[in-house]
């Protein structure tokens, strides 16, 4: 959009004309006549014009008083003050410099992921926009810094160490786990404990063959089955600190997860008592057992739909519910939840109802069956590409009909989850605790939007270590900073290289 002077007559006027592109060719279109050339600039109205335009330009207002000169540059010094301070304080900089001890890297590696990082925060991008984005940022130490260092300081962070002693058997131990189990330490004293864990995966897919081992086909939780993929887990303390990060392959499955995270905490942190907290996908009989041989406290979720037992026993089983959260009218209260307990041969099943959920999933299904009755007359072709048709219908050779039965067992679900737990915690307790899960969830869902995990094209597996732990969790809105580095994810705009 610019200003011309189109001439009529004897006169010329002053136009607002824009550009436009049509077919391949730019054509210009007048937005506005301003007026007569001469009778503005005799009344003076052009410049009054450019003062009243100026109001919406900082630069512009900055020339027109005299007091700028146009060719300065603006340097940004917030975010590198805060978060530097955030980066001492959470031990992220002592334990990147520990491990750094007797390497001699010809630059400050340090430095260049506190760029990286800071990058991340501020803008999500890829390291080459990193080296762009820093020219408008003071950040210490990292005049020296180019484009090639990050790279290096990204593969440093997943660098396979030479001692592999306890290595889990899905991944190999790197210098992300020396850096993650110095920060603990760095902040855990005499007095605190670690009474609860939460433990959660994600699925993040890869544009490209995702490493030498990393990428994988597996179940995708992104719906994309057609591509390789990494499995991300993360581990956070009760209060939501992040403990640590975990990378496997993508073919890895949640059930064997489990094990190996319970073994890492005892053997890379030292942790001796704990209870375990996880979703539906870790349960099986032999974590169970596991867990209880080893005397670990959990808290998991069980599969209601498919596990016999929850069904014919935990679900028809007798009793009163107790109100923990009532049904609030106001959007800001808890979700209303009631609970009860029910043992099973020496098992403690908690039972929780979510009466908002209940009559939401009531709603759903009614709504599908009454789609149903009037999809079924058009044929079994209507009903072709729905998968939430498929479990109300009965097939029989070309006819299909409404399957009343499921439709009445799957009312026995509505709003409800069955916990199974060996802790002696109160009924309500295992259940708020359950809940505390979304913090996790939050984080892949922040981490996939917010960050952009997507597109991942790096091609060797420690630079794509390097890269997931580079990126923080912007999303941490609790009373306290964000106290690690390593979040799963990546940037929008990955490199193509390393």
């Amino acid at each position: 959009m610019f200003a011309r002077v189109k001439k009529s007559g004897k006169y010329q006027y002053l136009q607002i004309v824009e550009n436009n592109k049509v077919k391949g060719k730019v054509k210009q279109r007048g937005i506005a006549t301003v007026g007569r050339l001469d009778h503005l600039q005799e009344k003076g109205r052009v410049e009054t014009l450019i003062r009243s335009l100026s109001r919406y330009s900082e630069k512009a207002m900055l020339i027109l008083t005299g007091n700028s000169d146009p060719e300065a540059v603006t340097i940004k010094i917030g975010p590198a003050l805060i978060f530097e301070r955030l980066w001492e304080q959470t031990g992220i900089k002592e334990a990147i410099k520990h491990l750094l001890r007797g390497r001699k890297f010809e630059f400050d590696v340090e430095r260049a992921i506190f760029l990286t990082v800071l990058h991340r925060l501020m803008s999500s991008g890829s390291d080459r926009y990193c080296d762009r984005w820093r020219r408008d940022y003071a950040v210490p130490g990292t005049n020296d810094i180019e484009l090639h260092h990050l790279y290096r300081a990204m593969a440093f962070l997943g660098e396979a160490l030479s001692d592999q002693t306890g290595a889990s058997e899905f991944a190999p131990r790197c210098n992300k786990d020396l850096i993650e189990e110095d920060m603990f330490r760095i902040r855990r004293d005499l007095f605190s404990g670690l009474e609860l864990v939460f433990f959660d995966t994600t699925s993040i897919y890869f544009e490209g063959d995702g490493g030498e081992s990393l990428g994988e086909r597996g179940f995708s939780k992104n719906h994309r089955p057609d591509l390789k993929q990494m499995i991300v887990g993360v581990v956070i303390d009760d209060e939501g600190r992040p403990i640590c990060c975990e990378m496997w392959p993508g073919n890895t499955t949640d059930v064997k997860t489990l094990i190996t995270i319970t073994e890492q905490m005892r053997q890379r942190f030292n942790i001796q008592q704990f209870c375990i907290v996880a979703d539906r996908g870790m349960i099986s009989a032999g974590n169970l057992q596991y867990l209880e041989k080893n005397d670990i406290p959990y808290i998991l979720g069980t599969r209601m739909r498919k596990d016999k037992e929850v069904q014919d026993f935990v679900l028809t089983c007798g009793g009163r519910y107790r109100e923990v959260h009532p049904i609030g009218s106001k959007a800001k209260d808890p979700s209303p939840l009631k609970v009860k307990e029910v043992r099973h041969m020496d098992r403690r099943y908690i039972v929780c109802v979510n009466d908002r959920q209940a009559e939401k999933d009531r709603k759903t299904r009614e709504a599908i069956i009454q789609a149903l009755e009037e999809k079924i007359p058009k044929g079994p072709k209507a009903l072709v590409g729905n998968k939430g048709y498929r479990k109300y219908i009965k097939m029989k050779k070309d006819s299909a009909s409404i399957d009343f039965e499921t439709v009445k067992a799957q009312a026995r679900f509505d709003g409800k989850w069955v916990l199974r737990t060996n802790t002696q915690l109160p009924t309500d307790q295992v259940a708020l605790k359950y809940k505390q899960l979304w913090q996790v969830e939050r984080v892949f869902r922040d981490v996939k939007t917010l960050l952009e995990t997507r597109p991942i094209f790096h091609q060797r597996d420690d630079t794509i270590r390097g890269h997931v732990l580079q990126c923080p969790e912007v999303a941490h809105r609790c009373d306290r900073p964000p106290y690690h580095v390593g979040w799963p994810g990546v940037s929008r705009r990955c490199c193509r290289t390393g």
